[in-house]
């Protein structure tokens, strides 16, 4: 299934997509993000969740400083750096581990680079900022292009496809076209179909089960299912840190099917998930 995807060195760190599943830490510095808004909003309890999660086993620490769960407000751009700058450049003076800047704004991008990050993580898989493909091409780093329909404020009324599978691969392949125009290496792609993002609780489901027919676009694909809300759909659990083994389960899934990346909040329990799951189903049998 991995056969094609171009391995990416960041920073020192080699990603071999295909070899294991690869965890990314999530770490909001947001006072309203869905599971863990205001927890991590300063420098000390940032500081050390990012050590935290680097000791339970994140290759990436993925930082963002908007909140994208439904009917979020957007926030200025000199606020969002405010949130964001000074945790990446303390993170980066202590740890090496690849951070992620999760951003939809090309400024933000190209200041998180310069602070110490090292991947962007848009959301808007490009389409919010024309300026972000021609940034992050002469930046020379990997972007993650999700998947959405509208924005935090209106995704969740643009809910109606012809074809749910069919229509998020075509943006994929359209993004993807725009991304390697503007000057980025195909090796610097990669793509997540946007779980939660402009989709109910059965459209998210629809794409864990066909999540292999993005393997034709040959990039890695990174999944984000950590603690939400159509998990607790299915556990009838409303309170998102009570949906741990909901999360381990669609791990499992996406990992069967092939997944890259999990971006996850419980980076220390699905690290045994996918431990165990890489060995089940990313190890051949000897013949």
């Amino acid at each position: 299934m991995t056969k094609n995807k171009q391995p990416v060195t960041i920073r020192d760190r080699n990603f071999a997509w295909g070899e294991k599943t690869y965890l990314m830490g999530i770490l909001n510095v947001t006072p309203d993000s869905f599971s863990d808004g205001g927890e991590f909003n300063n420098l000390e309890a940032a500081l050390a969740q990012a050590q935290h999660l680097v000791e339970a086993g994140a290759d990436i620490i993925d930082i963002g400083g908007q909140s994208t769960r439904p009917g979020a407000e957007e926030i200025s751009e000199t606020e969002e750096c405010d949130r964001t700058l000074p945790i990446i450049a303390a993170i980066r003076s202590i740890l090496s581990t690849p951070i992620s800047i999760d951003t939809t704004r090309a400024s933000v991008a190209q200041k998180a680079i310069a602070a110490g990050a090292d991947i962007v993580n848009d959301i808007s898989g490009g389409t919010f900022d024309p300026d972000m493909f021609p940034v992050v091409a002469k930046l020379g780093v990997p972007i993650i292009l999700m998947h959405i329909r509208g924005t935090p404020q209106t995704m969740q009324k643009l809910t109606d496809y012809q074809d749910l599978i069919g229509e998020i691969y075509q943006f994929f392949q359209t993004q993807i076209d725009a991304a390697l125009a503007a000057g980025i290496l195909r090796s610097r792609l990669i793509i997540d179909p946007g779980i939660g993002f402009a989709k109910t609780c059965q459209q998210n489901i629809e794409i864990l089960q066909e999540l292999p027919r993005f393997h034709n676009l040959d990039l890695p694909i990174l999944i984000g299912v950590s603690r939400k809300s159509f998990i607790g759909n299915i556990l009838n659990q409303p309170n998102p840190k009570s949906r741990v083994w909901g999360t381990a389960a669609a791990c499992c899934s996406a990992i069967a099917s092939g997944a890259d990346i999990l971006r996850i909040h419980d980076v220390l329990e699905m690290a045994d998930v996918s431990r165990v799951a890489d060995t089940l189903w990313r190890s051949i049998p000897s013949t």
